[in-house]
């Protein structure tokens, strides 16, 4: 299909979505954006990549999917520290072979995440190549001196997720293996369509309850040492409390569903940490969102993991890294192909 620059960012431009309360004064078609701060508030900046054959595969993954995760991923940041979107530039390279339907269901679930996340797209770039590459830039923002960081964990504080650990992986897993999944299954969607806690991470945040928090995009057992490395601690996992898939609809058994819960990415759920005198102001689940304490933050420098055996041991570090050795990348990250893997 041929098809000019100009013709592109026509389509792109219409399946944009402007919010009356967006605060973007000027969109798409001029050299740059323009966007009006709001007083009393912070700009938050996060910028991701999402990139065929390490993200995802063309020919295994929907078009519209794409669409949705790179910009789900994108606010996940935001929202893990405790800010909400207000804006979003992308950045497309595609080949000419697909920007026919192709193109279209990006656009649409593109446009679909846009209306979900109150994130409209302000501007951008495109241009042809062989192979699909994405970046999406977000703008966020939230209340001055509000800002959830990795660096507020302190010892005896409790750790806490949201959600259940795994899901995203298990349906990675299952797309590979091209097993029939059923309607609904909370595996694929959370594979596919990815939802950032945006509403928990400011409740989080704009409460005061929240000592610390970050996404958790790369697995828990990654994840965590970053929290805990920017706050100078270390970390006591429960196992037997971490909140895996449902054992009945897996087919796994409990060993395999918690490796898939320590070291399975893309979950894009909230880690965070509570000072032990704020922990009874936690629901159980947040907007049907279960939150789970797994364990307590400790003084020393180290990571242990109480196993299911009860033999405390110290964290196996599996999740996902794209510049540790390809023996030590145990599971992927994001829905694409297995990283690094051995030939």
């Amino acid at each position: 299909m041929k098809t000019s620059e100009k013709d592109l960012i026509r389509r792109v431009r219409a399946a944009a979505s402007i919010h009356r309360d967006s605060g973007i004064r000027l969109g798409i078609g001029d050299d740059a954006a323009l966007l009006v701060p709001r007083h009393g508030y912070e700009t938050i900046l996060s910028s991701d990549w999402f990139l065929e054959g390490t993200h995802f595969l063309r020919d295994r993954h929907r078009a519209d999917s794409i669409g949705w995760k790179c910009l789900a991923r994108a606010v996940s940041d935001i929202a893990a520290m405790g800010g909400g979107s207000r804006c979003f530039l992308l950045s497309l390279a595609i080949p000419e072979t697909h920007t026919g339907q192709w193109l279209d269901q990006f656009l649409a679930g593109l446009r679909r995440a846009a209306r979900k996340f109150k994130c409209p797209l302000a501007g951008g770039d495109t241009t042809r190549y062989r192979e699909i590459l994405i970046n999406v830039t977000v703008v966020g923002e939230v209340r001055t001196g509000r800002a959830l960081l990795r660096s507020g964990a302190r010892p005896d504080d409790i750790i806490f997720v949201s959600g259940r650990l795994g899901e995203a992986e298990l349906g990675l897993e299952r797309l590979h293996g091209k097993k029939r999944i059923r309607k609904g299954d909370p595996t694929w969607n959370k594979h596919l369509y990815p939802v950032p806690r945006i509403s928990l991470g400011r409740w989080l945040a704009e409460d005061r309850i929240a000592t610390a928090m970050m996404d958790l995009s790369d697995g828990l057992s990654s994840d965590l040492p970053r929290l805990c490395e920017a706050s100078g601690v270390g970390a006591r996992l429960e196992a037997s409390r971490i909140p895996t898939v449902v054992p009945n609809r897996s087919g796994l058994e409990k060993i395999e569903l918690l490796d898939l819960a320590l070291h399975g990415g893309d979950d894009y759920e909230l880690l965070f940490t509570v000072h032990p005198g704020k922990t009874g102001r936690l629901p159980r689940s947040f907007e049907g969102i279960p939150l789970t304490a797994i364990g307590t933050i400790t003084t020393e420098p180290n990571l242990t993991l109480v196993p299911l055996d009860g033999k405390k041991q110290a964290l196996p570090i599996g999740g996902w890294d794209p510049f540790r050795p390809a023996k030590r990348n145990q599971r992927s990250r994001s829905f694409g192909v297995r990283k690094n893997a051995e030939p």
